[in-house]
């Protein structure tokens, strides 16, 4: 059934907005999630937490009118629940149903579609170059972005599509004009926003590396090379070339305090070798992403910063909010970063989690050989953006 096949409840069921929701939950509260969609769905991706309690109870369970009590006793009656849904629709009626028969809830504003639109900007402040530095989470997905803004100018870094708004508003907020947007790679989770940026006259940049994948565009854009750099204000950005995840990664070091390694390091992992070769090409990719960890990353000064592009459930955020960590904390606390190669190989093959939702076709969206519109686009990356080595954190392993 489609969220609008579903009755209007007889009784008046209250819905709370997914970013009230993400605010009980990182303050702490104990929350109790009904989540009615199918299993396989809910396999997949789910709200989390540590003071979170999700139960799976598909909608078609209370589809009938005289509801099955083993159906019911799996439903708290002693505690508010949040019934959450795919779009909102199923979840209202479950929980009028519930509501009907006494307990007490509310359900998810358009449900998990609310919760992929929460987007939260947050301070790097242990970023000391030029400006003020923003790091972008998605919670839904994991995926990060960063705003670096001075002098009145800034630059976006693996912007989304899906929040191409969000960005000309905040540099409008800010007072400053967005100059770059930038990417490190071509995604396999997310739909890229630096086409959408570049159509607003800002101007768009790839990896000079990625052209050769079969990017279409590459003539309407600037592409980056190693060491090509980018002014804003009185910070700039520099292009590092450190190719594993993909053959065209480049990281960015923001004005020498902050390296953007999109999907080559985590703060809780590296990268997956395997999205763009497949199995058969994993090995030789892990090699390649060895050799630019050990030689273009680990030999910046300890006190650079990583940010990756993703961030999983295994990852703790810094003091500041961020998922940021120096590169020294890094090495001290992942035994894969000072791993002989062999070993290192090994290690990122053996535990790798299943490939992104839709990333063959999010590849080509991004290489514009596919073309979608934006309700299409978000689709296609909703869900986990499972884009490192390991379903577990690999720091302090």
């Amino acid at each position: 059934m489609n969220a609008d096949d579903f009755p209007t409840p007889d009784v008046e069921i209250d819905s709370i907005e997914p970013e009230t929701l993400k605010g009980r939950i990182d303050d702490g509260e104990d929350v109790t999630l009904l989540d009615t969609r199918m299993e396989s769905e809910y396999d997949e991706w789910r709200i989390d937490g540590e003071t979170v309690e999700s139960i799976n109870v598909p909608y078609f369970e209370f589809l009938d009118e005289e509801i099955d009590d083993e159906v019911l006793a799996q439903v708290p009656d002693d505690r508010e629940v949040t019934v959450v849904c795919a779009k909102g629709g199923s979840s209202e009626y479950v929980a009028g149903e519930l509501a009907e028969r006494g307990y007490d809830v509310n359900h998810l504003e358009e449900g998990m579609n609310g919760w992929a639109s929460i987007y939260e900007a947050v301070e790097v402040e242990g970023y000391d170059g030029a400006g003020t530095l923003l790091q972008y989470q998605r919670p839904s997905s994991g995926c990060l972005g960063y705003l670096l803004y001075d002098d009145g100018e800034a630059a976006i870094i693996d912007p989304l599509r899906a929040f191409t708004d969000r960005y000309l508003d905040d540099a409008d907020d800010l007072g400053v004009d967005l100059q770059y947007a930038l990417d490190t790679h071509v995604h396999a989770d997310h739909i890229s926003g630096v086409r959408a940026l570049a159509e607003e006259d800002i101007e768009g940049v790839i990896p000079e590396a990625a052209v050769d994948r079969g990017v279409t565009y590459a003539d309407e854009l600037t592409t980056a090379a190693d060491g090509d750099t980018f002014a804003v204000g009185d910070a700039t950005i520099e292009a590092v070339y450190t190719p594993g995840h993909t053959t065209g990664m480049t990281s960015y070091l923001v004005d020498d305090s902050l390296l953007a390694t999109g999907d080559g390091l985590f703060v809780e992992s590296v990268a997956r070798p395997d999205l763009e070769e497949g199995d058969e090409g994993a090995p030789e990719a892990a090699r390649l992403l060895y050799e630019s960890l050990q030689e273009r990353i680990l030999s910046l000064p300890d006190d650079t910063l990583v940010g990756g592009a993703h961030f999983s459930d295994a990852a703790e955020p810094a003091a500041d909010g961020t998922y940021t960590a120096p590169i020294g904390d890094l090495v001290d606390e992942m035994d894969a970063l000072t791993m002989e190669e062999d070993e290192f190989v090994d290690l990122i093959l053996s535990d790798m989690p299943p490939r992104p939702a839709n990333y063959e076709d999010i590849i080509a969206t991004n290489l514009g050989q596919n073309e979608v519109d934006d309700d299409e686009a978000f689709t296609l990356e909703l869900g986990p953006n499972n884009c490192a080595a390991s379903q577990e954190s690999l720091a302090d392993d």
